[in-house]
């Protein structure tokens, strides 16, 4: 599972060739949840809510980074790294 970027402590990776629908994962410290990437609703798992509150905000910052890096990772193809929220 890539990591595709890293701020604040909060990790956003993708696993290859995943499930529909387009998502990532984000994990802070025991905290993990997978975020849909047109929504940004939380899927599955929980984050703290500052945590959440950003990941949202680069979420938002990077949507089309995001939806390609998804399409590259079903097809098994490395993703390539996201600049993280400063």
């Amino acid at each position: 599972m890539p990591t595709i970027s890293a701020f604040y402590g909060i990790l956003i990776r993708m696993y290859f060739n995943d499930d529909a629908p387009p998502h990532f994962h984000a994990r802070y410290g025991e905290f993990e949840a997978t975020v849909a990437i047109e929504t940004l609703e939380i899927i599955e798992g929980e984050l703290p809510s500052r945590a959440l509150i950003l990941v949202r905000e680069g979420a938002m910052m990077h949507r089309e980074e995001l939806r390609e890096d998804w399409r590259l990772c079903r097809t098994n193809s490395v993703p390539e790294k996201i600049d993280p929220l400063v």
